[in-house]
């Protein structure tokens, strides 16, 4: 008699890791039949997609049938779908036939609104209804909610909602695609407490009164706050750092009656090929994997004792090749090669590019921010370098570089 419903983010369909495509060498074809199996057998009341379902804002055409074919799929099991967009998708492509899709059961919150796209499901102990925000950035907020005040994120979130009807005495669910915090800490799980910058965040208090919150932005998966605000995390591996996280998968919530304590379980999909670092000396590697019987991997290597030279590369490759594994990577922390470049934190999302623009623009400045007619120039460089395709865009472009450059010999009079 519960609400049950799968929680997942970050596709990214279509996304390439060294210059692997997971789409063409079926990692998410693959990904994409057995989560549609899992919720043949689950048979879950609603799939929600909290955002950056496609890699790139415009995606390719294998990307785009792939999620027809999941949509699809789930619409022959009469699953209703709801999607919001994420900062690397277009929310103007994503809504395309919208209102056709949602007579199928399936609602794409395309692009932001000043009333959310909401979505209304019942059970045995009333309604559930579901509130699609896209992502949103304090420019584009200000705009939507015709307020100049609204300057940072937290504020940006917490007026839209303000402007929704929600009756908080039934269940609310919120889909949304932020960078939320506790506190204004970002706690990775796996142990590493990570700081950044602070750029986009949202405290997690600004969605009291929902019964649980379906995030997407960071690959984690991990509650903020409290255990009912959280992140699905990536479907796979997106990063080699991610293998530190323990296990990777939609989460299945089931709501009870308003009041009750909603249960939350991660379902593990198997991914088609797992992804594995290894560490130590090339003494030590080489002995460890000549004996190692896995099949079917990616694979970084990192050496501690050498420099990578040609014949320790091969030496991989080859063994690797020979199991259907793919060396990926293959790095050295050794310390007389000087220090390898640091990694960033496992988990930090990848930035709109209007964000990219604006933290540029900071920097140069010395950490000044952008006044409102540069902060709407900064915006609208962004939007077109998200919807550029091909070489019609490409005096955009040209215009844009230019933008930058002057942006730079501004930067540096300060």
């Amino acid at each position: 008699g519960w609400m049950k419903f799968l929680h997942l983010a970050d596709l990214h369909l279509g996304k390439s890791i060294h210059g692997v495509s997971l789409l063409e060498n079926g990692d998410q074809p693959v990904w994409v039949q057995r989560f549609l199996e899992m919720a043949q057998d689950i048979c879950p009341d609603a799939v929600v997609i909290a955002g950056d379902v496609y890699d790139r804002s415009a995606p390719s055409g294998d990307a785009v049938a792939l999620l027809d074919r999941m949509v699809t799929g789930l619409a022959e099991l009469g699953i209703p779908v709801l999607i919001v967009p994420g900062n690397h998708d277009s929310g103007q492509r994503m809504s395309f036939a919208g209102s056709l899709l949602a007579k199928q059961n399936i609602h794409i919150a395309g692009i932001l609104t000043k009333k959310l796209t909401c979505v209304t499901l019942t059970d045995q102990d009333g309604p559930v209804t579901f509130w699609l925000m896209p992502y949103i950035f304090p420019a584009l907020a200000a705009q939507k909610l015709e307020d100049e005040e609204i300057r940072d994120y937290n504020t940006a979130v917490r007026r839209l909602l303000a402007e929704q009807d929600i009756d908080f005495s039934v269940r609310n669910v919120l889909v949304a695609h932020q960078n939320v915090t506790a506190n204004g800490r970002e706690s990775i799980h796996g142990g590493s407490e990570s700081m950044v910058g602070g750029v986009g965040q949202v405290d997690y208090t600004a969605f009291d009164g929902f019964d649980y919150v379906a995030l997407g932005h960071i690959h984690a998966a991990y509650p903020v706050g409290r255990e009912t605000v959280c992140y699905a995390g990536s479907p796979l591996c997106y990063h080699f750092d991610e293998t530190r996280q323990s296990v990777k998968g939609p989460i299945l919530v089931e709501l009870g009656a308003k009041g009750t304590e909603p249960a939350i379980e991660t379902k593990v999909i198997r991914p088609l090929h797992p992804m594995r670092e290894l560490k130590g000396t090339y003494a030590e590697l080489q002995v460890a994997e000549l004996q190692n019987e896995a099949r079917g991997e990616y694979i970084r290597v990192i050496l501690t004792d050498r420099r990578p030279e040609p014949e320790i590369y091969e030496f991989f490759r080859s063994l690797f090749e020979s199991r259907d594994s793919l060396l990926m990577e293959l790095i050295s922390e050794y310390r007389q090669f000087g220090t390898m470049a640091s990694r960033p934190i496992a988990g930090v999302e990848e930035k709109a590019v209007e964000e990219l623009f604006m933290d540029f623009y900071r920097e140069r400045r010395g950490g000044v921010e952008p006044d409102e007619s540069e902060q709407s120039l900064l915006c609208f460089a962004g939007e077109q370098v998200r919807h550029m395709d091909g070489n019609q865009n490409r005096e955009t472009e040209r215009q844009i570089t230019e933008l930058l450059k002057f942006a730079r010999e501004q930067g540096n009079e300060v």
